[in-house]
């Protein structure tokens, strides 16, 4: 798809059609990084989902060598069902 670098205002922008935002999964008015790798521009999704970050992203983030552990919330102080 071809498309074309303008200017706007002190700025310039490029028109992503709405199939390229289809397939990335990216909406309008969402946040977006944009860097450079290997000469090229790339705009990325942040993933953030209903202001809450992917729970794949954070999940990635975590030490190899973490290990859970069973939590001790205390005696039941109503009526809950243990």
């Amino acid at each position: 798809m071809l498309s074309k670098v303008q200017k706007w205002g002190n700025s310039q922008g490029i028109i992503i059609p709405r199939k390229l935002l289809d397939d990335t999964f990216i909406e309008v008015g969402e946040d977006v990084d944009i860097f450079v790798q290997n000469g090229k521009i790339v705009v990325k999704s942040t993933k953030k989902i209903h202001c809450r970050y992917n729970i794949k992203d954070l999940i990635e983030k975590m030490p190899k060598d973490y290990k859970s552990k069973e939590e001790n919330w205390g005696s039941p102080v109503g009526k809950e069902v243990w």
